[in-house]
């Protein structure tokens, strides 16, 4: 993440681009910390971070931290995009999640309520989060997949793609271990399949035609 930003009187406007992820609020720290002393008040423009896994909200509590430190407002605004999925699901005002009061400590009955109503909301987030990287990580060899389907047997890309999700279904195997094994079946000396995948693809295959 890189975090730009401009002085307008005594006012800091800061700009993050990039990926709010571990590492961020470090950078913001040492951004804050780079601000004249007579910083009065500090707007952030979140419009630029395009990606937010939970750990940028360590970045949220590090800039209201520093504000009621130094005696000054702040706030985060213009959430887009995945980042502000990321706040709606933590329980945050998507408008400035620095006025929600899932982020004040002060021990109380209702307060500790709503944390542990957070911290069981960041644990799906978590796994959603996780989940997203893994298709991504996983799309090259799924396309390569539904390629070898294409070539060999006339599909289209929509029809391969139920045929790999079929079979996933059918074997119990994750859908990128089937893509995997067809995909280094489909080399020269590529070993075929394993014999669950090969009767689930044959059975999505069949189904296919029969259609």
């Amino acid at each position: 993440m890189v975090i730009g930003g401009r002085m307008d009187a005594d006012r800091a406007l800061l700009t993050p681009r990039g990926e709010l992820v571990r590492g961020s609020a470090r950078a913001l720290t040492e951004k804050l910390a780079q601000l004249p002393a007579g910083t009065a008040r500090i707007d952030l423009d979140m419009s630029g971070v395009h990606f937010m896994d939970t750990t940028g909200l360590d970045f949220l509590e590090v800039l209201r931290d520093h504000g009621r430190r130094r005696s000054v407002p702040v706030t985060a605004t213009r959430w887009n995009g995945q980042p502000r999925r990321i706040l709606e699901l933590a329980g945050l005002d998507t408008t400035d999640p620095l006025s929600s009061p899932v982020l004040d400590h002060t021990p109380s009955p209702v307060v500790s309520a709503v944390v542990r109503e957070r911290e069981e909301r960041l644990h799906l987030l978590q796994e959603e989060v996780e989940q997203l990287r893994r298709a991504i990580v996983s799309r090259p060899v799924i396309d390569q997949a539904r390629g070898i389907l294409m070539a060999t047997y006339g599909c289209t890309s929509d029809d391969a793609w139920h045929i790999l999700r079929e079979a996933s279904q059918l074997s119990n195997t994750k859908l990128r271990d089937v893509a995997e094994s067809l995909t280094a079946s489909a080399g020269t000396e590529g070993a075929p399949p394993p014999e669950e995948v090969r009767t689930a693809l044959s059975r999505a295959l069949a189904r296919h035609s029969s259609r």
